[in-house]
């Protein structure tokens, strides 16, 4: 029986193991799961990194760490040759190394091929430090396209509900000003949920400017779009009554002793309203109507 492939929900943990690492020589390094300290410029970036942005600051600061406490988690590699790697996962941390002067940095060796290498790289980014949502979409959109897996596999090995990933997968139809503000932070993954039910591109762009201009809450941002799909009818502004009609109303409900409204219309026309309040009061105003004639 051919055995099942791990999935990849359980993290990093799950798929090098937990144990505590101990490095060894590089040229000792032949079977996969290893540890060894590898020179720094041997390591060659990950071609399926799907992180884009790296923040300079928080560079500096994971430096700074670095020089104080040393690589407290080993990044993971792949073996492409001989003294020649690729990184797989944790390119800030490689990044960071370099900033703090190290020649040497630890690291997994694993034998896996271009379909887990993203598959590692996805999980990594997102267990240790979130991407934005448009850079997991993209992710997931790699994984569909150059990996062919499913979005029931892309569940299994990632943990995440599977309508979870048609939600980010949905991201990538929104238009690009929309994606940019997901990439700046400028609006939420809830921003853009709420969005993409409008269909129209020129309306989903109208209302996301009115989001950022407003700085509107998710709360707010899905009010707006109900507002969108289910218009209230206009009210009809209320007539200001012509002094003729108005003089008449006055004069009939002091007369009358009782409230009257008149509603205008077009061309005219028009309803004269003389309110009572139960049988025995309309008896009244009849009788009132009928000794007036």
């Amino acid at each position: 029986m051919a055995q099942k492939k791990r999935g990849l929900g359980k993290g990093l943990g799950a798929l090098i193991g937990e144990n505590v690492y101990t490095p060894k020589p590089v040229e000792e390094v032949v079977s996969t799961g290893a540890v060894a300290e590898i020179d720094i410029d041997k390591i060659k970036t990950n071609p399926y990194q799907p992180r884009s942005n790296f923040d300079d600051k928080s560079l500096e600061e994971l430096a700074a760490s670095i020089k104080e406490l040393g690589i407290i988690q080993p990044i993971t590699v792949k073996k492409i040759g001989i003294d020649k790697f690729q990184l797989i996962s944790g390119e800030r941390r490689l990044r960071a190394a370099k900033k703090a002067g190290l020649t040497k940095i630890p690291a997994y060796v694993r034998d896996i091929n271009d379909e887990e290498v993203l598959a590692f790289a996805l999980v990594e980014n997102i267990q240790r430090e979130d991407l934005n949502p448009i850079e997991i979409a993209i992710s997931f959109q790699r994984l569909i396209d150059e990996c062919n897996y499913t979005q029931e596999q892309l569940s299994e090995k990632t943990g995440k509900a599977r309508s979870t990933i048609s939600n980010y997968l949905r991201l990538l139809s929104l238009p690009a000003e929309i994606q940019a503000g997901l990439r700046n932070r400028k609006i939420s993954m809830g921003h853009a949920k709420a969005l993409i039910t409008i269909e129209d591109k020129n309306t989903q762009l109208k209302l996301f400017y009115k989001v950022i201009t407003n700085n509107l809450s998710v709360r707010e941002t899905e009010q707006l779009v109900k507002n969108e799909l289910n218009p209230e009818k206009k009210r009809k502004v209320k007539r200001t009554l012509p002094e003729f009609y108005k003089n008449v109303k006055d004069e009939l409900s002091e007369k009358l002793e009782r409230k009257i409204d008149i509603k205008l219309g077009n061309k005219g026309r028009g309803k004269l309203i003389i309110n009572f309040s139960s049988e025995e009061d309309f008896r009244k105003l009849i009788n009132q109507l009928k000794s007036d004639e």
